[in-house]
């Protein structure tokens, strides 16, 4: 009986994993109209390396060039998410992403909050990697916010969802209308409040992007391509009123989370999260007060 035992136990945990976390109970996703490429956004680097047919955006990644995309407006905080499709196979080294950024704004001093997907090898999934930083060069003194998460899904064979909620008061990650991470703001120092755009890119990183920068692109597997589509944004621009305010992505008006959203976000961090830079002992948690 106990070989029988152990095994129904893997069989129900297995299952169990491959539903990934429980419903939030509700999804904000569907209180915005999505907008083609076109009506809010415009290319800004690799014109040669994307298309637009009937919705979808391509852009690929080959040995000449990525290409990128970039936000009519720019925005003081909202609601902004993609339908995203990755490529299957040997992505090692490339980076497919979805961010806000005022990198062009204030050079060598910006602020980001990103969503990137981390190129892998045959064997491994792919890595979803969120992002917070505030004015930071890349030239060493970036002090990066990384949470690393293994998806419940294989996001190469469909479609997925992913948004950032930017507000005054937080930060929200979402993939497919469930929250999976919240940084909340708990001091000036430590939360991105200038204005941003949003961007969409595929590029070529392969000095961090997979293990350390322990495998590289290989270009025999070109092009690495990413699909975007259902784009969404919702917010208040820069020249918005000054009464606009970030719409709110939980049953209640009032903002925040409510309790079934934080249960599944909470699944999410106990079940899927593979890197924490708060939980990280390398780091020095005195440029990270903020854990």
């Amino acid at each position: 009986m106990a070989p029988l035992l152990c095994l129904l136990i893997l069989m129900i945990t297995t299952c169990s994993d491959a539903q990934g976390p429980p419903s939030p109970g509700f999804s904000p996703s569907s209180k915005f109209s999505p907008i083609s490429f076109n009506q809010g956004f415009r290319n800004l680097w690799g014109s040669q390396h994307q298309t637009i047919d009937q919705g979808l955006l391509t852009i690929w990644l080959d040995s000449t060039s990525g290409s990128g995309f970039k936000s009519l407006k720019p925005y003081r905080s909202g609601y902004f998410s993609a339908a995203i499709k990755l490529q299957p196979g040997y992505t090692a080294g490339v980076i497919t992403s979805f961010y806000l950024s005022n990198n062009e704004d204030y050079p060598g001093n910006h602020d980001e909050i990103d969503i990137e997907f981390l190129g892998t090898t045959l064997d491994k999934p792919y890595t979803l990697q969120t992002n917070v930083y505030m004015k930071g060069s890349g030239d060493g003194r970036l002090i990066g916010r990384e949470v690393k998460i293994h998806l419940w899904f294989d996001p190469t064979e469909d479609f997925h969802n992913y948004a950032i909620l930017w507000t005054p008061d937080e930060i929200i990650f979402l993939v497919d209308d469930v929250p999976v991470r919240r940084y909340p703001r708990k001091n000036d120092a430590t939360f991105p409040a200038r204005p941003m755009w949003v961007y969409g890119s595929i590029w070529d990183a392969s000095s961090w992007a997979t293990e350390d920068g322990k495998y590289k692109a290989d270009y025999r597997y070109q092009p690495f391509i990413g699909r975007y589509k259902n784009f969404k944004l919702g917010g208040c621009t820069t020249d918005a009123a000054a009464s606009c305010r970030p719409p709110s992505i939980s049953p209640s008006s009032a903002g925040g989370l409510s309790q079934q959203q934080y249960s599944a976000m909470e699944s999410v961090q106990k079940n899927y999260v593979v890197y924490d830079y708060c939980q990280d002992p390398k780091r020095d948690h005195s440029q990270i007060p903020e854990c």
